[in-house]
């Protein structure tokens, strides 16, 4: 498995995650899935109109001067010279204090209906912890954690549900952005902010870590998965659980327990229990790995696993220096763990 390893790189860069559905294939705000993303787009475009008007008459009374107020090839009397107007005085004081006001009052109705300070009605609560470079996401109401990949319904009930972040941070500041949900939130250390999201459409989104956060900061990426009601239960259901125990792949959990893996990354229902890197229990059930800078297939978490540093330079996982043959044996056993 590892003799292709560094070949396998390019190849691996080249698979990412695809979005699906309503979703683009990278962060766009201009195509809104979430009712607050819709909120912010409605307002750009009322801001960008009101600037292209003002472009628009102001570029068309410049050029009207050009062409009707330039001097003849055979006049050389002076301009009249013409020292101040209070019609032209109070227009240009008035008008712009109009737009301005009116872009104010817009503006204020949509921040203060985007930034709830409490989980609205009905709402699913989410803590989203920013970690140097993946993310963190803990159901305290399912009572499991995850990583990387933040797994929402899009109705219950047959109605749609408030989706309502709380943004913590272990490190340093980072920002949760995905452009099609939703606007963009600083994750501050010592420090909680909050992020509502009402999601429209099912499917996959993107974003990613908009606060400049170290080496691997443009790697930090984030990936949403917006499910049907039925679907998102199962979701649940198979993430309660414990990990797979399979006895076909005893040397590589025996391998796996052994090593430092345990003292940072947590699989319920064995002894590792670390909470420094992401929750494996049900890894394969992600569909990337380095929060996204990857597929998670066997080949590039064979690659992962022999060293990380090869996907994602900086990041805080280590090589290992393992061999050819427990590498594979990890491997065989991090597959199982869906």
């Amino acid at each position: 498995m590892l003799a292709a390893i560094f070949l396998a790189v390019p190849e691996a860069w080249a698979t990412a995650p695809i979005c699906e559905n309503g979703a683009t294939a990278s962060p766009t705000m201009f195509a809104p899935r979430s009712v607050p993303a819709k909120m912010i787009l409605d307002l750009s475009w009322l801001v960008w109109g009101i600037c292209f008007g003002i472009f628009l008459i102001m570029e068309g009374l410049i050029i009207l001067c050009i062409f009707k107020y330039r001097r003849a090839k055979d006049d050389d009397t002076e301009a009249p010279q013409i020292y101040g107007s209070n019609p032209i005085e109070l227009a240009w004081t008035i008008v712009p204090t109009l737009i301005v006001f009116v872009l104010f009052l817009v503006s204020a109705r949509t921040i203060f209906e985007i930034e709830k300070t409490s989980a609205p009605e009905g709402s699913l609560e989410i803590t989203v912890i920013g970690h140097q470079w993946w993310w963190e996401f803990d159901y305290p109401e399912y009572g499991f954690v995850t990583a990387n990949e933040l797994h929402v319904p899009a109705t219950r009930d047959g109605k749609r549900v408030p989706i309502y972040l709380t943004l913590e941070s272990n490190d340093v500041i980072h920002s949760f952005w995905v452009p099609q949900l939703g606007g963009k939130t600083d994750v501050v250390p010592n420090h909680i902010n909050h992020l509502w999201l009402e999601p429209t459409m099912t499917g996959t989104y993107v974003g990613q870590c908009a606060e400049y956060c170290g080496t691997q900061h443009a790697n930090m990426l984030i990936t949403v998965v917006v499910h049907p009601e039925e679907e998102f239960e199962k979701w649940v259901a198979h993430q309660k659980t414990e990990a797979v125990d399979d006895d076909t792949v005893a040397v590589g959990r025996d391998l796996f327990q052994r090593t430092a893996c345990i003292n940072c990354h947590t699989i319920r229902g064995t002894v590792a229990n670390g909470t420094f890197a992401p929750d494996l229990t049900h890894l394969m059930s992600r569909s990337v790995i380095g929060s996204g800078v990857v597929s998670n297939t066997a080949d590039n978490l064979a690659i992962w696993v022999y060293d990380p540093q090869i996907l994602k330079p900086g990041c805080r996982m280590p090589s290992m220096k393992l061999t050819k043959k427990d590498v594979t044996e990890i491997v065989q056993y991090l597959l199982t763990l869906k």
